[in-house]
């Protein structure tokens, strides 16, 4: 189990590492071929297999993804009225995602499409067990790379964008500008920015933990980082009972990092009412100057007002961290036992066209991961990741990649942290509990 695991995790890293390739020669609008006709190359995906009769099929999407491109009202009236194919949504607890998915799994409950992560779905929701193989689906040969929708050597997922999202410090570059600040590439200098940016009357870090996935940001990449430089084992230990979180100091200090940044008085006041649905009004009133955070916020700033300059740095949780490269692709997958398995399909197939396929990855500014759709000029924040991060191999995968387990229980210790019920080391000594009881109860070997 574990060696499929560390197969996974290297095969979505490997995916990361290409697109630096992909956005220097993306120009591929002349490479079509066959497939894209026969996958409604022209926009055309054909009426619905019910003769007509209209079928609502159902997918599952957690709450955080909300603004995810499969799901926008457009692209899901358009599938409607070319299809008769009415997409309902189940909007799923952000924290409770991979628990709810695994039930409805369990008791043949299943929505006819999820979105979800690949490296997660391996292991959360037992992707070979419970998923439908993609190889031979229309859309299948016009990627370019497949490695990024693919486990066990098939294609399981489906995608228009090679793109992983990347996890680090979100920050407001006119702030920094006019502060004079430059990127902070050690814990002690991201401090002083904090301080300097406090002075000015702008809080530094908008932390939204009412929410409290969004604690995990720091940690995720710090702790992913470490292991990666310094004991690129751990992860496999720590699965197989070897290693327990609370064995590894750093990381420790990392969480205790995290809550010096709130201690300090460098955050927004009300942490544990403050949620993640205020952060893009946060930058666009520059109310704050950073946030620890996916580059997905980054896009829905830009989607209000494409005048608030925004970019990513890596977690400064040690010298010259990598960037958190997050597992978090939001990929499209089919249960085997979807009660509509066609209309599913069609779906995909309708997503996949390279009409609506070009629109997307327009509108997300993605790297194209069809030979037909062209990747657009990248915005200069992603441009910056390319060449500051994703070209000279500074990414690492979040620990998320890692985890076999629902990390809803890790959220809500981290909140803990800063409800002032637990230190940095009772986090890590709760979570190895509730992580080796998950694990027992997984049927794991070593617990």
């Amino acid at each position: 189990m574990n060696s499929k695991l560390k197969k996974i995790a290297t095969g979505v890293l490997a995916g990361v590492m290409t697109l630096s390739l992909a956005a220097c020669g993306s120009d591929n609008s002349g490479s079509g071929n066959a497939a894209a006709t026969n996958s409604g190359g022209n926009g055309n995906s054909g009426s619905g297999s019910s003769g007509g009769k209209k079928v609502t099929i159902e997918l599952a999407i957690s709450k955080s993804s909300q603004d995810s491109a499969f799901v926008a009202q457009d692209v899901l009236d358009e599938f409607e009225q070319k299809t008769n194919i009415k997409v309902n949504l189940q909007l799923l607890p952000a924290e409770q995602t991979a628990t709810v998915l695994q039930t409805k799994l369990a008791v043949d409950e299943v929505p006819d499409l999820i979105q979800y992560n690949l490296a997660s779905a391996t292991t959360d929701l037992n992707l070979e067990r419970n998923f439908e193989i993609l190889d031979n689906e229309p859309w299948v040969s016009r990627l370019l790379n497949k490695d990024v929708l693919s486990a066990y050597g098939h294609v399981y997922s489906f995608h228009y964008s090679q793109d992983t999202g990347m996890q680090g410090v979100v920050y407001n570059k006119d702030i920094f500008k006019e502060l004079g600040l430059s990127i902070p590439k050690t814990y002690e200098e991201f401090l002083a920015v904090c301080e300097k940016i406090k002075a000015s009357g702008v809080t530094p870090v908008f932390m939204p933990f009412k929410d409290n996935w969004a604690a995990n940001i720091w940690p995720a990449a710090a702790f992913a980082d470490w292991a990666a430089k310094n004991e690129p084992s751990l992860f496999e230990d720590i699965n197989a009972g070897r290693k327990k979180w609370s064995d590894v100091p750093e990381f420790a200090t990392f969480l205790e990092q995290q809550y010096e940044v709130y201690k300090k008085g460098y955050t927004n006041t009300d942490i544990l009412s403050d949620s993640y649905d205020m952060a893009v009004g946060k930058f666009l009133n520059k109310e704050t100057a950073m946030m620890f955070m996916g580059d997905w916020l980054i896009v829905n700033v830009a989607e209000k007002d494409p005048n608030v300059h925004l970019g990513l740095f890596a977690i400064p949780s040690s010298d010259d961290a990598s960037l958190g490269a997050s597992p978090l692709g939001g990929q499209l997958f089919i249960p085997k036992k979807a009660k509509h398995m066609d209309e599913a399909k069609k779906f995909l197939e309708f997503l996949a066209t390279k009409e609506v396929a070009q629109k997307m990855v327009d509108s997300q500014a993605s790297v194209s991961n069809f030979s037909d759709v062209t990747t657009p000029k990248l915005p200069e924040y992603k441009q910056e990741i390319v060449d500051q991060y994703i070209t000279p191999k500074k990414t690492t995968l979040t620990t998320d990649a890692y985890m076999i387990v629902d990390r809803s229980e890790l959220y809500r210790l981290l909140q803990d942290e800063f409800a002032g019920g637990l230190d940095a080391k009772g986090v890590l000594k709760a979570w190895d509990e509730k992580f080796s009881q998950l694990m027992k109860d997984k049927g794991v070997e070593g617990f």
